[in-house]
């Protein structure tokens, strides 16, 4: 949903899917269990699969839980003796492992904080560190019925550094008389890509079991150009959603925008006391095919 939206939903997300966007938003959910499970076809072959659950506990605020890993394929392992290839494959393993607290301070005002634990492995090298996220939202805002702001703070830590056995390398100190022997290679360390979002929200009551909701943020990234996204949903009697968004990034050539437009939908029905909802998005993709993202949600 949020994809479908261009990113711009810092508002309207609410339970599970609020982990990634804002999670302000997870202790927002009307259901005391949510669970979801998405999976994406990214660039080049690359997937990404996702998964998450929050649980609001009364009097207490909702506690979530998600994990997301990235899928490379295998790759063939080259050396300087043997660029194009050694016969040996290898395949990256990129993880995040989140757990979030999210609370309501009053019938308007909802704060989240998210701790996520990012491992990184190439070969025979890794990289593990910590990065925080934080959301405050702010619904009714000016006492305008449906308009709502948003801030968050995403993926704020300390600095990562590569280390293993895949950084020694075999040579020979000219200024010793030791002879060949291992020596290891020190990696430089590197920021997070962490970024600031401010969002605001409109949810319009168009005419009877017809809403309209408008969403609209700015994103500021710490390695990227800062970026403007708008998006809308149409909302048919809570059953059917038509989705579409756009993503401005002015300080960027026409050549380095990557992504701009996003079109989805999804359909939601409640089956046993269960809320099913089942969501895909398309987000247009230069240089590569358009990503597809597909998502399951429940509500218990």
């Amino acid at each position: 949903r949020g994809i479908g939206l261009s990113g711009s939903a810092l508002t309207s997300t609410a339970g599970v899917d609020a982990i990634f966007w804002n999670p302000a938003n997870i202790a927002r959910s009307s259901n005391s269990t949510d669970l979801v499970f998405s999976q994406m076809s990214y660039i080049a072959d690359i997937g990404v699969t996702y998964g998450g659950i929050a649980v609001n506990v009364e009097g207490f605020g909702a506690i979530a839980f998600d994990i997301k890993s990235l899928s490379f394929g295998d790759i063939i392992k080259t050396t300087v003796a043997n660029p194009d290839g050694t016969g040996i494959t290898y395949s990256p393993q990129y993880v995040t492992l989140g757990l979030s607290y999210s609370r309501m301070l009053s019938d308007r005002i909802s704060v989240g904080l998210t701790a996520d634990l990012v491992s990184e492995t190439i070969d025979r090298v890794s990289a593990t560190g910590v990065a925080f996220s934080a959301g405050v939202t702010y619904t009714n805002l000016a006492n305008v019925d449906g308009l709502s702001f948003a801030i968050v703070l995403k993926n704020l830590g300390p600095q990562m550094q590569f280390g293993g056995s895949g950084l020694y390398v075999s040579a020979e100190a000219s200024d010793l008389n030791l002879g060949e022997q291992f020596y290891k290679v020190e990696a430089a360390s590197f920021e997070l890509p962490s970024a600031l979002e401010i969002g605001f929200g409109y949810d319009i009551k168009v005419a009877e079991q017809n809403d309209l909701l408008l969403s609209a943020s700015f994103q500021n990234n710490n390695f990227d150009a800062d970026k403007y996204k708008i998006g809308a949903e149409y909302n048919f009697k809570n059953l059917l959603y038509l989705r579409g968004g756009y993503t401005f990034a002015p300080e960027l050539s026409s050549d380095e925008r990557v992504y701009s437009f996003t079109v989805g939908g999804g359909v939601q029905y409640i089956v046993g006391g269960v809320d099913f909802k089942l969501d895909y998005a398309y987000q247009d993709t230069k240089y590569f095919d358009g990503n597809n993202v597909f998502t399951l949600s429940l509500g218990l």
